[in-house]
């Protein structure tokens, strides 16, 4: 039988920020940075015209995992340009160490609500299956930045903040191949842990850089 086509990806929409009704101002929140072992969590959150994303950067928009690093780039100052608002905030290695990476994670989004320019949203989605503490109606959505324009566009100016952030780590510590691995735990990065110690920037509650905390002694 013949291979029939994949049917195309749906890319993420207003549907969800529309269903709170017209004239209400929906932000989109979202983190990048949970599973690294050094570094911040970073967090953003966009709120976006009730028409979207212009049609050429709506249609390349998506969960920022699910784009390249080039194409992040390319549309990340499209999207500052055309939100109505936008912050990026984070939490940092000693605070995710101080409070566990789930509380980080929330604050750090607490963060970036609070952080956003001009009148306050009335109501906020947020990626993930747990809302951040804010003054507004929020809403967990689970894969909600393959489906909210806002949660993916809140995802993109994240990542492309945490890559900075990685890369300008990266030259103080050039051991870690953190401009390439982004702190995650590959095997390069645990290589380099082991042989060159915990630097100030890792998270010494994770199990890797724990373990080898106490080896350093």
């Amino acid at each position: 039988m013949p291979r029939q086509a994949a049917a195309p990806r749906i890319r993420p929409d207003l549907s969800l920020e529309a269903a709170f009704g017209p004239g209400r101002r929906v932000c989109g929140i979202d983190e990048v940075g949970r599973g690294p072992l050094c570094g911040p969590v970073v967090a953003a959150a966009v709120v976006l015209p009730p028409e979207g994303l212009p049609p050429d950067i709506a249609s390349r928009i998506d969960d920022s995992k699910a784009v390249t690093r080039r194409l992040r780039e390319e549309i990340e100052p499209a999207i500052r340009a055309h939100a109505l608002a936008f912050a990026v905030a984070e939490a940092s290695a000693a605070e995710i160490d101080a409070l566990n990476i789930h509380k980080a994670t929330l604050l750090a989004m607490k963060r970036a609500y609070k952080a956003l320019p001009g009148l306050p949203p009335d109501a906020a989605l947020v990626d993930g299956r747990f809302t951040p503490d804010v003054p507004c109606e929020a809403v967990a959505v689970v894969k909600g930045d393959s489906r909210s324009q806002s949660i993916a566009a809140a995802s993109i100016l994240a990542k492309v903040a945490r890559d900075s952030e990685m890369l300008r780590l990266s030259s103080l510590f050039p051991h870690y191949g953190w401009e390439r691995n982004a702190g995650y735990p590959t095997p390069e990065h645990l290589e380099a842990l082991s042989r060159h110690g915990v630097t100030p920037h890792h998270r010494v509650s994770f199990a890797p850089v724990k373990r080898q905390s106490a080896l350093d002694g």
